[in-house]
């Protein structure tokens, strides 16, 4: 998920005067889903990091968003007029995206046994923590079988750029890119909670952060997501809090 001097300082840039450095002039946390604005990053549309491979890391471990080698993450949705089973899994293929070798995670979203999505994410973790998201494979399968292949992206190819999909110390108020292939992945993230419990039928979880995820693809779909230390992202909601994605089994792998 970009290149100035140092990523050091882009990501302090980023996630911090990308908040806009102005507490009283973000969103309420608490504030209703449905009703909530329009997430600025606050780099004005300007919008183009430089990574360098020297400042990764091997192994992505950022606490809210671990993928140790072979961990595993199933998911069911509650709400909709089918239950959409996603299983994630971090696999031991080899790639590398501007020269950084990245972790490769296959989504899969499957309604009864047929696949709808398949999906490889690639993701790597800068040496302060923050967790980049440079690409994705993906493939949607409609009814017929026909496969549409137009959400896949590189950070490096036709203007696209990697972003931040979780900083290194989240904070209340810190908006951030979470990738940027302009009119195909413009999908942008904020920090609204912290400290908070979830109850899920994977377990019970403490010092959750939620974010809030936008689009302005898609200016009408809002999410929330809650993210447990040492486990990931536990829980998605939508906008109305009528469709929740929880989590409900998973296997931290090694």
């Amino acid at each position: 998920m970009i290149r100035n001097a140092s990523i050091v300082t882009f990501a302090l840039v980023l996630v911090g005067a990308a908040c806009g450095g102005d507490d009283d002039a973000q969103p309420a946390a608490d504030a209703p889903l449905a009703d909530a604005p329009v997430i600025d990053p606050g780099d004005g549309g300007e919008y183009a990091p430089e990574l360098d491979p020297a400042d990764f890391v091997a192994e992505v471990d950022n606490p809210y968003y671990p993928l140790p080698a072979g961990g595993r993450w199933e998911y069911d949705s509650k709400g909709g007029d089918e239950v959409e089973h996603t299983e994630v899994v971090v696999t031991d293929q080899k790639k590398e995206v501007l020269g950084i070798p990245v972790t490769v995670v296959r989504d899969t979203v499957s309604v009864n046994g047929e696949v709808l999505e398949d999906t490889y994410d690639w993701f790597a973790q800068d040496k302060d923590g923050n967790v980049w998201y440079l690409g994705e494979d993906s493939k949607e399968y409609d009814e017929n079988g026909d496969v549409d292949t137009s959400g896949s992206w590189e950070a490096g190819v036709d203007g696209a750029y990697a972003g931040i999909v979780m900083p290194a110390e989240p904070t209340v108020g810190h908006a951030y890119r979470q990738e940027y292939y302009p009119g195909e992945a413009e999908d942008l993230g904020e920090i609204i909670k912290l400290d908070q419990t979830e109850s899920l039928p994977a377990g019970e979880y403490s010092d959750v952060v939620v974010t809030r995820d936008w689009n302005p693809l898609e200016p009408e779909t809002i999410e929330e997501k809650s993210y447990a230390p040492g486990v990931g992202m536990v829980a998605e909601r939508n906008a109305d809090n009528d469709e929740i994605v929880e989590l409900i089994e998973t296997t931290l792998g090694s």
